[in-house]
């Protein structure tokens, strides 16, 4: 029953075979994600899940299929790669059980380790911001996070309109919740050392 899937990937793997350097890709991303990214059948439910594919370059499924095919500088370079908010609704839709989620993660790692300059700034401005705010206070806190992320991005008076109506229903706090900020520290620093 699963002879055209393996026929599938003998084939794929035949193609890519004569060029060592596809290879050496498909076998990175398959061992910084963990996942077999052969086992993709390309049925397309991850692409028709996903909220965010709208705004994609190439669909979830489309880089699933150039990574398996080792096209590593179109992938890297990809918007897709930076856009995906790791909802894991295509994970969660997969019939073969693909966590292309956590495929994701791993060409987004994989790009930073090659220096590949992301085609969406923000995005990595706002994770660097979001996580050095967590590091600080032990938790989100929107004010600032929101405030150095429209300075830095340069969108200065993005939202503007709505901080009064966030800060009446209570939704935006003027100063910062402190939970255990040492433990967060302590988790950061662990993280760091990995």
């Amino acid at each position: 029953m699963n002879f055209p899937t393996d026929w599938r990937i003998c084939a794929l793997k035949w193609l890519i075979d004569s060029d060592t350097s596809k290879l050496e890709f498909v076998r990175e991303v398959e061992e910084e994600s963990g996942i077999k990214i052969f086992a993709c059948y390309q049925c397309s439910k991850c692409s028709a899940g996903c909220p965010i594919a709208f705004e994609m370059d190439y669909l979830p499924n489309q880089i699933i299929r150039m990574a398996q095919l080792g096209m590593k500088e179109r992938v890297l370079a990809s918007r897709t790669i930076w856009l995906c908010a790791g909802c894991e609704t295509c994970t969660t839709r997969c019939p073969r059980e693909v966590d292309l989620a956590a495929v994701m993660d791993a060409l987004r790692i994989i790009a930073l380790r090659e220096k590949v300059k992301p085609s969406e700034r923000d995005v990595q401005l706002f994770n660097k911001i979001f996580l050095s705010t967590v590091r600080k206070y032990g938790r989100v806190f929107e004010g600032e996070m929101i405030g150095r992320f429209n300075i830095s991005s340069g969108h200065l008076f993005k939202d503007i309109f709505k901080a009064p109506k966030l800060l009446k229903r209570g939704r935006l706090k003027i100063f910062p919740a402190l939970t255990d900020v040492k433990k967060m520290k302590d988790i950061f620093k662990g993280t760091e050392d990995i």
